[in-house]
Formats: structure tokens, sequence, C-alpha cells
């Protein structure tokens, strides 16, 4: 592979819906290139992008892949992005380093939810975007149509490029408006062609909308245009490409990524008029001093690097995906890890192609590389000259939304399980894994049921562990609710020294539940000896952590130790020990015991038209509105629910919101269960309990 400086690299991420084209395209722009000897398909899992088992066999992007095409001395970094919801994480580390987003949407479909997501993601990075109309030989293909959507949606900003000079079957070619040139054929059969006569007054329409857009993108532009009522050439493509970084302009291109129509146009509209990284600058801290640090990307600064995505392989190593954000790196670099404080060396410096690895021996400014074997490096880590350290801001994933417990499925692979899990954790920072310390089981957290399904695949086919995935057990807890005292008698006798203790206990309710138990020694005149009433608490300490009617622990429990007594040779701390538990057992099952529930704070950001599904469906889980509020041009309902109705919300609230709402939820409190759930799960409890006795 050739080596490319700043000026002639070009970074975009191709994002939208699932099931749009995406790494169609991206296949198509490799192939047209004569990057790859023939296109791929999904179909059949032979394409550059989607090269994981997983992918493969799913027929879907699972994980953001980069595709470098290279295109008359220019190199495109093409990132595919995953544009199935559950891989959302996926586009978190592309949206850092590219600096355009082309949103594919489909010119049988329009506009869609995946769309609209991407769309809302670019504006808030910061980056250029631009609308690629794919799928134009399709049956029902409309790109007139698409556009007038878009256009409402977005507004005047939104301006047309490259428009097809048909739809469907009769799409043969495509008009790029900017240079006034038609096109027809597909990759090295495209030819340019004369502009159809019967388009010849729409693309002067188009025309004179792009020269508009131009002009106000650029103050001096704009005031010459008023003036003279014309641009030149030059001029028009000056205030195009400043409007596109600055995303006054998005413009809009049509293309069939299977037949390749209108793809060798697209090249050249990347290739002309997408902004190269030169000259655009990334700020982070000094990490020594604290102090702002900035770095212009150009090959004349300081080396340093930003780690956008990690590959775990078991059989290549790690793999280290990085975007250059100022200076050269090349294998005799000095590595440093500002954001671990380590150096690093690294096994080889790479070109990633999907999963094809080609060693190179230089990278400038801007250009997107892989780096293998650093072992302290993950995910979002900046790498720099460690003479001029600088460590730009972490990335931000999405919380994770779906929890199933993870279990090993055969025993004694536990340690294979979770050795693979922290592997897939270090390609996908989306995904969350942590000990339950009260229920005892690991919960595996990520953005839906298609993402959890997918890990247990990975661990099967990439490190050999099969793990089951269910429900996790829900944190109850138990309570009472009334005063009562119990008397604790042990007694027995069996040869020589017996085993004597009595207590007398008073069993209230603190009324708080934070607090778990609270023991009082109330003992007077030596009852109870002194040295036995550590041993009382302690026997209730270790009995509280399994309540009386389904085993949860009590909690908001006071016990009064007021009375009982004592043998001179008999008795012993075990033996006062066994007294606190009978004593516990039988006043708390006469003190009205009840069931609780964990209840969360829950959060749902969702468009209006969706607010009284939302609200009816919290309803219906038992649920509580506590306010709304307006957030982001969208409705937020804050809720409190218990944790028991929520273990399939992410998947619920996708559906009833066709994938436009979100939620995040913390816990709150706990709360008593009502007598009928309650009752459900104590004998759910008591029938697991006899069937292991």
């Amino acid at each position: 592979m050739a080596e490319y400086q700043t000026g002639d690299i070009r970074n975009i991420a191709l994002m939208g819906h699932g099931s749009e084209g995406k790494t169609t395209l991206t296949e198509a722009m490799l192939f047209a290139a004569g990057n790859i000897e023939r296109q791929g398909r999904v179909e059949d899992g032979s394409t550059t992008t989607d090269f994981d088992a997983e992918e493969t066999k799913r027929g879907i992007s699972i994980s953001a892949a980069l595709a470098p095409v290279e295109w008359k001395n220019t190199k495109i970094n093409v990132i595919d992005v995953p544009g199935y919801f559950d891989f959302v994480g996926e586009a978190v580390g592309p949206l850092r380093v590219v600096r355009t987003v082309g949103i594919v949407v489909s010119a049988a479909g329009g506009m869609t939810v995946g769309a609209e997501k991407a769309w809302n993601t670019a504006v808030k990075q910061g980056d250029g975007r631009m609308f690629i109309v794919n799928q134009m030989d399709r049956e029902h293909a409309d790109f007139s149509k698409v556009l007038g959507a878009l256009r409402e949606k977005y507004g005047n900003s939104v301006v047309p490029l490259i428009v097809p000079t048909g739809d469907g079957a009769d799409f043969k070619g495509v008009v790029n408006l900017l240079e006034n040139k038609a096109f027809e054929g597909a990759g090295k059969a495209t030819r340019e062609m004369p502009v159809p006569d019967g388009l010849a007054g729409r693309v002067a329409e188009f025309i004179e909308e792009i020269t508009e857009a131009a002009a106000e993108a650029d103050d001096a532009l704009l005031e010459k245009y008023f003036e003279e009522g014309a641009l030149s050439h030059e001029e028009i493509l000056v205030g195009f490409r400043k409007g596109m970084q600055s995303g006054k302009i998005v413009p809009v291109v049509c293309v069939s990524a299977v037949t390749g129509v209108g793809v060798v146009p697209l090249l050249d509209m990347m290739k002309d008029y997408l902004a190269s990284p030169e000259g655009t600058q990334m700020e982070g801290l000094n990490p020594k001093t604290g102090e702002e640090a900035v770095r212009k990307c150009l090959s004349g600064e300081p080396f340093s690097a930003f780690v956008f995505k990690t590959v775990a392989d078991p059989f290549v190593g790690k793999l280290s995906l990085f975007r250059i954000t100022s200076g050269t790196l090349s294998a005799s670099t000095p590595l440093y890890n500002a954001s671990q404080e380590k150096t690093e060396k690294a096994g080889g410096l790479f070109v990633m192609r999907g999963k094809k690895q080609t060693a190179v021996q230089t990278l400038y400014a801007g250009d997107i590389g892989a780096l293998s074997k650093l072992n302290a490096t993950v995910t979002g880590d900046t790498l720099c000259d460690p003479n001029n350290p600088v460590k730009f801001l972490e990335l931000e994933y999405p919380t994770p939304s779906f929890s199933k417990a993870v279990f090993a499925a055969k025993q004694g692979e536990e340690d294979k399980v979770f050795t693979g899990l922290a592997r897939l954790q270090e390609e996908d920072p989306s995904l969350k894994v942590e000990k339950n310390t009260e229920t005892t089981e690991t919960i595996l957290s990520g953005q839906g049921d298609l993402h959890l399904d997918v890990v247990r695949s990975k661990l099967k086919t990439k490190f050999g562990a099969d793990a089951n995935l269910e429900d996790p057990r829900i944190p109850y807890r138990e309570t009472i609710r009334k005063t009562v005292s119990a008397q604790g008698r042990h007694k027995k006798q069996s040869g020589g020294h017996g085993q004597f203790g009595d207590v007398w206990i008073e069993f209230s309710p603190i009324g708080d539940t934070n607090i778990e138990f609270e023991f009082v020694d109330a003992v007077v005149g030596g009852v109870v000896p002194r040295n036995f009433i550590p041993s009382v608490e302690k026997g209730l300490r270790e009995n509280i952590t399994k309540g009386v009617l389904a085993g949860y622990p009590m909690v908001g429990l006071r016990a009064k130790l007021y009375d009982g007594s004592y043998h001179a040779v008999d008795s012993s701390e075990m033996a006062f020990k066994t007294a606190a538990r009978i004593a516990y057992k039988k006043g708390c099952m006469e003190a009205n015991p009840v069931l609780l529930e964990p209840v969360m704070h829950v959060e749902i950001l969702v468009p209006d038209e969706y607010m009284g599904d939302i609200m009816g469906d919290v309803n219906k889980r038992r649920g509580r509105i506590m306010g709304m509020n307006q957030v982001d041009g969208q409705q937020q309902v804050v809720a409190e629910v218990p944790l028991s109705e929520m273990a399939k919300y992410a998947t619920d609230l996708r559906s009833m919101t066709q994938a436009r709402g979100s939620f995040t939820m913390a816990f709150e409190r706990y709360e008593e269960m009502p007598s009928d759930a309650a009752k459900k799960i104590i004998d759910s409890a008591r029938k697991d309990e006899e069937e292991e006795d």
C-alpha cells in the first residue's frame, strides 16, 4: 500500500439503519477502485468488512470495520458501522476519528430511525454529514421522494449533489450537479455522457440551489452573490467544501451498491469534496502538568494518536486501531500511553482492510492504522511522544440497558468463560461484566438481547467457552412490621458436658430499610453473662442473611436482648448462638414479616407522540410517574418502577417507540411488595428449598 500524506486522506463513517446496504456499498467502492478482485456479497458471507464468524452466520454487521479505498492518489478510510441498535456502541469510537458521516438510506424505504439517530449523533460530534441514497435499482425506488422527505425534516441545508437519470430498473446513470456532468455504467465501465435533455431544466434548478447554499456558507461569497447574482465554479466549490465541513451543507448523492451504478462518481465526490484531516485540532491535557494541550493534525507536530477500537483475537492477538492526531508514526517511533502512564512496545504497524493486515513503514497525520500486541493499551487511550505527552478525552459509551446472569455451561470452565468475557470487553466497551455480591451471580449487561446472544456465541467460537444466559435473580429483602418478644432456648444433654443457652429477645422494626441490623444489649443482673452476649449478637448477624419468608436477607431489624438464663457448666458461646437463631426464627415469624422489592429510578426519553403508550406501560408495570420534562426536543418521563418489572424493558421500549426511545435506570430504595406478587415469590422459594432437600 502506498504512503499518503495528510492532505490526501479522507476519513468517513458509513452509518444508518440495518439492511440499508452500508457493507455492500463499502464492498462496491473497494471493487470499483480495484482494491479487491471481486465484489463479495453479504448473503454469501464474502464481504471485506463482515469477516467475523458471527457476521457471516447472521448476515449482519456486528463490529465497526475499516476499509481504506485507494482512489486516484487519495486514501479514503471508510469505516463500516453496524446499523442494528444492539451494536450502537460500535459507532462511538469511529465518530471520534472521522470528519464526515455518510448516512445511508434506501431509495425504496426512505428515512429511517437509524438514519435519524446517525444524524443526531453526527451533529452532537460536530462532524460533516452527507446522505447516500442507496438501492436505487430496487422496485419502488424514488429519489425525488426521498430527497423531499430529507429536506422536509432537515431543511434547506440538504442539497442534491449527485442525482439519478432514472429510478428502479431505469437507474443506469447519474448527474454530478457541481460539475454539470453525467455518467453512465458501473465500475471501470463508467463513462461520461451528455446530461440528458429531459433533465436539463431540473439540473439547472438544482445547480441554482447549490450555488445559494455555497454562498450562504461563506460571508464574502454571500455578499458577492447578492451583488452580482452569480458565483464562479471555483467559488462555488470553495463555499461548498466550507459548508460541508461546518454542516451548513448536507449533500445528497444516489447510488446502487449492488449494480455499481454511481459508485465511481461517488468516489470522485469523496476525493474532491470531503474534508481532509489536515490542520484540524484535538484538545487534550498534559498528564504531567494538568495544563491544556492542543495537537494540530500536521505531520510536523509531535506524534500523538487516539485508539478508537480494539480487536481481540485468540490467534492473531490484540490489535489496537488508532488515528494519528499529529505527527508521523513508524516502527521506530517511541510510544507512551498517556492514559495508562506506561511505555508501550508494538509488535508491528499495519493498515487494516477488513481482517487483512498490510504491514507499512510509516503513517502520516490523519491516517488510520493498527498496532499489534500493545500490552496496557485499551480503547479510548492516547498514545504519544514521551517527550511531549498529551491525553485526549476518553470515549463515553452508552449505558447498558439489558442484563443477564452468565454461567459456565460445564462445571470447571468458569475461568475460561470469564477470561473470554474480559477479552470481549476489551473489544466492546459497551459491554459490562460485574459480580453481584448479594446473589453471587455474574451479570453480563449490554444494549439488547441480540447483543448478549452474539457475545455468548463469540465466547464459544473464539474462546471455546460455552456459557448459559439466564434472567438475573432479583435481590429481594425481608423485614418485619410489628414488635414481638421471643424466647430462644437451647438445651442438649449428650453425656459429659451438655449445651445450654437461653435468651429473651425483643424484635422490632427500625423503620429504615437502609439500616440492616441494630443490636441492643439491655441485659441487667447478669442473667446472661457478659462473655456470651457477643455470641448472641453474632448468632443473629449470621442468621439475618436468610429471612424467614423466602430466604432473602432481613433488613430494618432491631434486636434487644433483655433476659435469659445460663448454666454454670453447660453454657457456651455455641449454645447461645444457637439460642439466638431459635429466637430469631420464632420471633420474626410472629412479627408480621413482609417481602421488600428493589424500586428503580427510571428516566425515559421519547418523542412526544409516544407519551401515551409509555405512561400506560409504566402503570402496567406497577410504576409511578414522578414527573415529565422537556429534554433536547423530546419528552423525559421520570418514574419509579419495581426492578422485577424491568427485565425486558429495553426490548419493549424499542418496540413501542420504533427504537426512538431510550432510558436509564438506577436503584432508588426498597418497598414492600404487594401480597399477591409476594406470595408467588415466597411459594417459588419454598418449592426450590423443598427440591434441594
